[in-house]
């Protein structure tokens, strides 16, 4: 892989790509991969797997050459909304021996201990304790987002037009909205079921096959759209299409027309549909919160398989990498021994729309969890001080992804700061404050990469162009926490398929785990506030 090959040897990277050792394997382009390590995944593919050099003394651990990109197109394709993604995260913390917490019950924690818990089922926040913490001790945490730019269902969806049978929808977020149209689509979320003994049960649905379609308009009707370009109305052009309307409905009496408008917020259709895969009675579904999702399988690309083409990569991606760090980090007995403090993830839902929700990174979840974690550790004997002193001593990464040069559009980047695929956690600066790095917290995450011989990137915008945002800026502002914003590299971001290196998944990870790690060691060694 000529990308790969232009990274230093001891980043343990392939530093070549075997083509005919690949279809050897006798997998058809686009590559799709299913099942994962934590679905046995590592047994699938050797070409996923790094070549390692050996006997480095820095080394993150035993596995630190495996690849995880099979695993993350796993992730991807179980993941089509926040709720599944935070359902799975769930899945792979509980078989990694993590214990689930209620934010509605006392904790009891003690050191060595790895918990988590979630809220809404799209928000989650989990943390290993190291068995040498004391009260007052820091949080080393990544915080990430599971929430990415789709349509949604609106309350009342069901319409109709020209004899076909259609879904009305909400965007969500600042999609790229043309990229949606002409894909297969489905529909996949949440519902609150009603259970035989009378109780309400919150289930996950996703209908896998292709169920709706946006058609754009032939060329032939729409003659200057080349010249003057697409330009959809979002309300009344972005509406997929669900079925033929069928002529017993079309024949259907107008009184019936009346009861039938009030009695259904979604087409029957639909719902029989959905109602099949969640193998309950149509009348049993007593609410849905729905997102459009795109069917093709996230899968790997490129003449050398060196990209990963799929939707959602913001900002499942990063949520993965830190997901998987933080479990491996901590995986044996051994792992939490030395540590003096406590590693955290929080993966948040609604970034997209900007944090302001109870599972958004504007409450403060994360926060009320850091307080709860102290004074269970401390038996209740600590005081606001204790709490205050173990944020002053703590770290954040927030990981988004980032904007990597385009080919077709370099100008568009500063020229001094152009991130490249394959190169690296690019490390996002903004004088203005979009995002929340300084030159404290941009020096001690570089130090950290200097230390395992990982690639670093940066990352300004032009100043004659806006600068987008992320949770960092929130949550460095809570509480007044050291804030570094960093992302992996992708093209096509916001598109309902996006494309990033498969090079810098593995890098990210190794980058977060060394982190978990060796942070602690490389902030002892500077001093600001003396």
């Amino acid at each position: 892989m000529a990308a790969i090959a232009r990274l230093p040897l001891t980043h343990s990277l392939p530093s070549k790509f075997n083509t005919s050792s690949f279809l050897s394997q006798s997998l058809s382009f686009p590559t799709y991969l299913h099942r994962s390590p934590f679905r046995s995944f590592s047994s699938v593919s050797p070409i996923l797997c790094s070549s390692s050099s050996q006997g480095d003394s820095r080394s993150l651990g035993s596995d630190s050459n495996a690849s995880i990109v099979g695993d993350l197109l796993d992730y991807l394709n179980e993941s089509w909304t926040q709720f599944h993604a935070t359902a799975e995260a769930k899945r792979q913390l509980l078989a990694a021996g993590f214990d689930l917490l209620s934010e509605n019950e006392d904790w009891k924690l003690k050191p060595g201990g790895r918990y988590f818990f979630t809220r809404n089922m799209s928000c989650l926040v989990a943390f290993a304790v190291g068995d040498k913490y004391v009260p007052g001790n820091g949080f080393h945490a990544i915080a990430a987002h599971t929430d990415s730019p789709c349509l949604k269902l609106k309350p009342k969806s069901a319409s109709s037009k020209s004899g076909y049978l259609m879904v009305n929808v909400q965007t969500y977020g600042g999609g790229l909205w043309h990229t949606w149209f002409d894909r297969d689509l489905s529909v996949a979320g949440r519902a609150i079921v009603r259970a035989s003994d009378g109780s309400f049960v919150h289930r996950l649905v996703k209908v896998k096959r292709p169920l709706l379609r946006v058609p754009t308009l032939a060329i032939h009707l729409d003659r200057t759209v080349n010249s003057d370009g697409f330009k959809p109305n979002l309300e009344t052009q972005l509406v997929p299409l669900l079925a033929t309307k069928s002529d017993e409905s079309a024949a259907e009496s107008k009184d019936k027309k009346a009861s039938s408008a009030s009695k259904y917020a979604h087409h029957p259709l639909l719902m029989q549909i959905l109602s099949d895969d969640l193998d309950c009675k149509v009348e049993d579904i007593v609410s849905l919160e729905l997102n459009i999702c795109d069917t093709q399988p996230s899968c790997l690309g490129g003449a050398n398989n060196e990209f990963i083409f799929s939707g959602r990569l913001d900002n499942l991606a990063s949520s993965f990498c830190a997901l998987r760090a933080l479990i491996d980090s901590c995986e044996s007995s051994e792992s939490l021994s030395t540590e003096h403090d406590i590693r955290m993830i929080a993966l948040f839902d609604n970034e997209e729309v900007g944090s302001d929700s109870c599972q958004g990174a504007g409450a403060p979840t994360m926060f009320q969890a850091m307080r709860r974690i102290v004074s269970s550790l401390g038996n209740k004997q600590v005081t606001e001080c204790t709490f205050d002193r173990a944020i002053r001593k703590s770290f954040l990464v927030s990981a988004d992804m980032a904007h990597g040069v385009h080919p077709n559009f370099a100008d568009k980047h500063e020229e001094n700061h152009r991130p490249q695929l394959h190169k690296g956690l690019v490390i996002k600066h903004n004088a203005n404050q979009r995002y929340a790095t300084s030159g404290i917290t941009s020096f001690l995450f570089k130090e950290v990469a200097k230390l395992h011989d990982l690639p670093i990137q940066e990352f300004v915008v032009r100043n004659d162009m806006g600068c987008g945002s992320t949770i960092g800026p929130i949550l460095a502002s809570g509480v007044g926490i050291r804030t570094v914003d960093c992302g992996i590299a992708q093209l096509s971001m916001h598109s309902v398929r996006e494309i990033c290196g498969t090079d810098d998944i593995d890098i990210a990870y190794r980058h977060f785990k060394a982190f978990y790690r060796s942070f602690s060691s490389v902030d002892r060694k500077l001093v600001v506030d003396d």
